[in-house]
């Protein structure tokens, strides 16, 4: 599943790395109803993305790194 999930990891780190998001600016945007499609629970477990005060959903440094290695 990573190899379908990644692309779709990557555009969310990518849509959060151009503006600070809340939390429930992230969850409307990247609803899904496929239960095996879990990008924001992907990418808040392998640490690119996590919650702050606030509501507020910023990119770790990991994340950071996650997009570097990924630049297309």
């Amino acid at each position: 599943m990573s190899d379908v999930l990644d692309p779709l990891v990557r555009d969310l780190v990518e849509w959060v790395a151009k503006e600070p998001r809340t939390h429930a600016e992230v969850i409307d945007a990247w609803r899904t109803s496929c239960p095996r499609l879990t990008v924001w629970e992907d990418a808040v477990d392998r640490g690119l993305l996590m919650r702050k005060s606030a509501g507020r959903v910023v990119v770790t440094e990991a994340g950071r790194r996650f997009l570097h290695e990924r630049q297309h």
